[in-house]
């Protein structure tokens, strides 16, 4: 069976939308406790375990690790899709085997357990993780560097979702973006760093085969604090991925599955082909070029003449749900951003929220016509997943 194939009838159902916790983990731990090594191996702030999962047993030893920022989950549902490609006996044995006896990977499928809870970046302390990797201030922080020095992987793969910000030159979204971060602050290309280049060098090109114009490269900035630049630091090759949007995916379902794919790639478990791989440089940057919606051509009460608004989904914890609830995030001249969704109000004066003015920052529930209020163009658009 293609893989394409398999992954339409087998992907893990269990694990979807926006919201994924520990406690939507456990019967798929309580299942793989059977197939795989699984270990806690420690305990976020507020008490909750954090677990590795490992599986294989060759020489060429791999750390992952999903959900340091616990609002971040499309990683963790592809490493799902991940394990039960691995851990299925019908199709694609001969490769499956050579992954198991030339791999030892070891994931920790939620760092941040308590933070993945409260849908938030920080964990319960309100530290991001991902700059605490000198002070080392975290119980989960703790937990990742001595997973790290008592695996001593060959490679790590910090395994992030990047906001619907992020785009390309080619005019389309960063769906899926990667980085071989910075060993030092000359961004010097170390054996490792180079390494990694290679790795992504191979995902890119499979992957810009299938979505092309959507692969990008992350900003390689170096920062101490952040984990991928102090573990390349350290010598070992270290990829960052960045989950990003694909056009309408606001669940991540798509974006979960070329995810997927390029951990096939990265195994060798997902034929390349005769190809020339695309060079790590000329993967394009990630820019902040998108918004989610655009109002093309709006009057306003102060406004000079026609202008833009630009909404951006904030995103809050509605029960078990996730609500993405519309901001206004600037106004202006915005030509050097792309929507989303963009609509031509073709110089209608609005009414936002029922008054005249526009404040960056307002949640928006209503935007209507002011000399026609029964023309509503924006109404409640909250979607939750």
């Amino acid at each position: 069976m293609e893989i394409e194939t398999w992954y339409q009838r087998h992907f893990e159902s269990l694990l979807q939308g926006r919201y994924i916790q520990l406690k939507h983990l456990e019967p798929l731990l309580d299942f793989y406790a059977k197939k795989f090594k699984i270990e806690t191996v420690g305990h976020s702030v507020k008490g909750q375990k954090i677990v590795s999962i490992t599986i294989g047993n060759g020489p060429e030893k791999v750390l992952a690790w999903s959900q340091m920022h616990g609002n971040e989950s499309t990683t963790t549902k592809a490493l799902f899709d991940f394990f039960a490609f691995i851990s299925q006996e019908e199709d694609h044995q001969n490769t499956i085997t050579d992954f198991l006896n030339n791999y030892t990977f070891c994931v920790i499928p939620i760092l941040n357990p308590d933070g993945s809870a409260a849908y938030t970046r920080e964990n319960a302390n309100g530290i991001d993780l991902n700059r605490d990797a000198k002070k080392l201030s975290q119980p989960e922080s703790k937990v990742l560097r001595d997973v790290f020095e008592a695996f001593q992987p060959d490679l790590c793969l910090n395994l992030h979702d990047q906001r619907t910000l992020y785009g390309l030159s080619s005019g389309k979204t960063a769906t899926v973006s990667f980085l071989s971060p910075a060993a030092n602050e000359n961004r010097t290309v170390t054996k490792s760093r180079r390494v990694a280049m290679e790795l992504i060098s191979r995902m890119a090109t499979v992957l810009s085969d299938m979505l092309p114009g959507h692969i990008g490269r992350y900003d390689d900035t170096f920062n101490e604090n952040c984990v991928g630049d102090t573990f390349q630091s350290k010598s070992v090759p270290t990829i960052l991925f960045e989950a990003g949007h694909y056009p309408g995916d606001y669940a991540r379902e798509i974006t979960r599955k070329y995810v997927f794919y390029a951990y096939l790639v990265l195994f060798g478990l997902y034929p390349e082909g005769e190809v020339d791989r695309i060079p790590y440089t000329s993967i394009p940057e990630n820019e902040k070029n998108f918004r989610d919606i655009i109002l093309r051509n709006v009057r306003f009460e102060g406004s000079d003449g026609e202008e833009d608004i630009a909404l951006q989904y904030e995103e809050y914890l509605e029960g078990d749900k996730i609500a993405m609830v519309p901001v206004v995030d600037s106004v202006g001249k915005l030509s050097n951003y792309l929507g989303h969704k963009e609509l031509d109000l073709e110089g209608a004066e609005i009414l936002l929220n029922f008054h005249e003015n526009v404040f960056e920052g307002e949640k928006v529930s209503t935007i209507v016509n002011k000399n026609a209020n029964n023309q509503v163009f924006f109404k409640d658009s909250f979607d939750v997943f």
